[in-house]
């Protein structure tokens, strides 16, 4: 499973992945209790692709985040998101040391510990992303020496001519009496 295909809705807890589309709605499933619930138009979802933390360079991106908090815990679950907010500031301040602390809110700073180990909790793999990459540019680089071969080659047979598209011609404009007054 990809990392941009888990949502976080505004106003419930946890994390969900999106299931099936309805009229009005999107069926989602907690990762944590496998509970299937609707999330409609009027509810805000986002992606954890789509979700940045504020630092005082540029915002990076959650994904990047979690993948920082994989290599410093191995892939095991981090302190709880119900620990002492210090603990967790300066937790996060050694993966991420230019995080802005007046722009992340508490409640934001617990999140990110709470999603990380619904994660790891759920199996979900975070560093999924690396692999992808390398495989697109493997593709990327079969199919460019693809149309460079293609392009060397010359074709056989006969050549195409050009066909030329004239102009549509027009019904002549109606004056006087012809327009039906």
């Amino acid at each position: 499973m990809n990392l941009n295909e888990i949502i976080s809705i505004t106003g419930r807890p946890g994390l969900f992945k999106v299931v099936a589309q309805g009229k009005n709605s999107v069926i989602v499933e907690s990762i944590v209790d496998k509970k299937r619930i609707p999330a409609h138009a009027s509810d805000r979802i986002s992606t954890l692709g789509d979700i940045s933390i504020y630092t005082t360079d540029e915002d990076v991106k959650l994904i990047e985040v979690l993948e920082k908090f994989n290599d410093k815990y191995d892939g095991k679950a981090c302190p709880s998101h119900k620990e002492d907010l210090a603990k967790l500031e300066s937790t996060l301040g050694e993966i991420l040391p230019n995080y802005d602390r007046e722009r992340v809110y508490k409640s934001d700073l617990r999140k990110i510990f709470q999603w990380y180990n619904i994660l790891i909790n759920a199996g979900i793999p975070i560093v999924e992303k690396k692999e992808k990459k390398k495989d697109s540019k493997e593709a990327e680089t079969k199919k460019a020496t693809k149309t460079i071969a293609k392009k060397a080659t010359p074709k056989s047979g006969p050549s195409k001519s050009v066909k030329t598209v004239s102009a549509k011609k027009s019904a002549p404009t109606k004056v006087g009496s012809q327009r039906g007054k």
